[in-house]
């Protein structure tokens, strides 16, 4: 496998946001923005420490600075399930870490970001470096170890973030992970009412941060598909298929 098709690429750019979408006031803007920077000064040290419940109060918190409501529909997953989801956005790990306990599986190099790569770490992400598709298999097995642990993890497998409407493959080596380990797979669809959300192309954490703000109220809506059972030595890339399956039309949507 080359290194080129082990990372994939977006075509998704400024061109997914359509600018539809009502104003926050400049007060509120600022408001958020300073209550965001309180929150993660106070509170990524203590949920990096504690995990649990203090990571999911500092997802909330999270999401309550930016004013984005979200909304989960469908079974909640048991402890020890692969959850699979579309990429939208940043967003979409804090709210998922909102609504559930579950190890994220992030790229390298969000290790590397201030206070937020070591809170992660501390708090039992699992990093994949896709430079290096020899160290794949060490990620698959890592996985595995926390599914057979009983611990839920959650995966993004199109390896990057699309504009909604446009979805990448879903790529099937870390779901070898839930067929080693006998653990459920459960796709979680993820979409958002503003196309603000999105996170691509060339933006950075703190433009994306600063569009959500703006927002005057973003509400993200994540349902889980029922829940699907690998049998032993199942094809990893037909599940992976089935998984992208399920979730339909994932990304923009009006959420109720």
């Amino acid at each position: 496998m080359s290194a080129t098709l082990w990372q994939p690429a977006s075509g998704c750019g400024a061109h997914c946001r359509d600018g539809g979408f009502r104003r926050a006031g400049a007060v509120t803007v600022a408001v958020r923005v300073t209550v965001l920077w309180a929150v993660l000064l106070l509170g990524l040290l203590p949920a990096g420490l504690l995990g649990g419940a203090a990571l999911r109060t500092l997802s909330r918190a999270i999401l309550a600075a930016l004013g984005v409501r979200t909304v989960w529909r469908g079974p909640r997953p048991r402890p020890g399930s692969l959850l699979v989801a579309n990429h939208v956005s940043w967003l979409d790990v804090v709210a998922l870490g909102a609504s559930l306990p579950a190890a994220p599986v992030a790229k390298h190099d969000v290790a590397a970001w201030p206070g937020i790569g070591g809170t992660a770490r501390r708090a039992g992400a699992i990093f994949i470096d896709r430079t290096r598709p020899r160290a794949l298999p060490g990620t698959v097995a890592e996985v595995a170890a926390a599914l057979r642990a009983g611990r839920s993890v959650a995966l993004f497998p199109e390896g990057t973030t699309f504009c909604g409407p446009d979805q990448g493959r879903f790529r099937p080596a870390l779901f070898q992970a839930a067929i080693d380990a006998g653990a459920p797979v459960v796709p979680v669809s993820i979409g958002y009412d503003s196309t603000e959300a999105s996170f691509v192309a060339a933006d950075t954490l703190w433009e994306s941060v600063r569009r959500v703000a703006r927002v005057r109220r973003l509400t993200v809506t994540l349902v889980a598909a029922p829940a699907m059972r690998p049998a032993p030595g199942a094809d990893r890339r037909a599940l992976a298929r089935a998984a992208q399956a399920s979730l339909g039309g994932a990304g923009y949507r009006l959420a109720a």
